[in-house]
């Protein structure tokens, strides 16, 4: 046991500075009575409500149980024009397999941002066991694996990410061209998803037109990472669209109070290739 005792030159500091009323009366009581060890701990550390539920099933459609898979693949610049051929060859050829529990919602080519970039979107449609189950039908597919071996002499690297959607955007539907889309990253500071979600979840009430694609967290591969995906005629009309959501009333709020959450974010225009759902 130990006391704590406050000069009254300290009390006359506290009654004429703007700290709370609440912490000053706290303070002003502790020096009036003897306290423990287990006191000031208990007085200096934050309470932390637990939680029931993980940040993926908090986030998440409630309706459905889909996965996705977000793939960045660099291509050698002299090869980019056979890679495009190889997945519009293959890619509709997975479509066709009768029972896999796996889809090609979008595949594009980077114009601006990661130049020789191809990016593609997956959707598994029941989850880890879709996609546990997709990957073994595929190991069993002679040509799956030619293609495979195939496309790897054309990258110099690639990347993925498995992804679930935000519960508060719009469903993912084929969209007929043509179309330029945005997709707008942004890695996050641990620790601050469930804000950027919580104020979101109102911004995009603001741009839930026919811009607003889709929007992602990031499950495994780079963690606390969101990806946003935009659809425009042209970048014109990027430009308009993008002006007038500050017309609105909140969207300003959502801005204010995202952006001291990103640590880092990047804008990568779109083309679509032939094959893709989304044009």
């Amino acid at each position: 046991m130990f006391s704590i005792m406050i000069p009254a030159s300290s009390k006359q500091i506290w009654r004429g500075s703007s700290s709370s009323n609440a912490l000053k009366s706290a303070v002003i009581a502790l020096s009036n009575r003897s306290v423990s060890s287990e006191d000031v701990k208990n007085f200096f550390t934050p309470k932390v409500s637990p939680r029931s539920d993980s940040q993926a099933s908090l986030l998440t459609k409630e309706q459905v149980n889909h996965l996705y898979k977000i793939q960045f693949h660099q291509v050698k610049p002299e090869a980019l024009p056979a890679y495009k051929q190889l997945c519009s060859e293959f890619i509709p050829k997975m479509s066709q397999i009768e029972g896999l529990p796996m889809e090609c919602v979008g595949s594009w080519s980077c114009w601006y941002g990661d130049q020789d970039q191809v990016v593609h979107l997956w959707r598994y449609t029941d989850g880890y066991a879709s996609f546990k189950q997709a990957s073994l039908r595929l190991a069993k597919e002679d040509w799956y694996q030619d293609m495979w071996n195939e496309r790897s002499k054309m990258l110099h690297s690639r990347t993925n990410q498995l992804l679930y959607e935000f519960s508060f955007w719009n469903e993912i539907t084929a969209r007929e061209g043509p179309n330029i889309y945005e997709l707008r990253t942004y890695h996050l500071k641990p620790g601050t998803m469930l804000e950027w979600a919580n104020n979101w979840a109102r911004g995009i009430k603001n741009r839930q037109k026919n811009e607003a694609v889709a929007g992602f967290f990031s499950e495994i591969g780079d963690l606390n990472v969101v990806h946003h995906l935009w659809a425009y005629k042209d970048l014109e009309n990027r430009k308009i669209t993008r002006q007038s959501a500050w017309e609105k009333p909140g969207w300003d709020d959502t801005v204010y109070y995202t952006v001291p959450l990103i640590r880092e974010m990047r804008s990568r225009i779109l083309i679509p290739l032939k094959h893709s759902p989304l044009q």
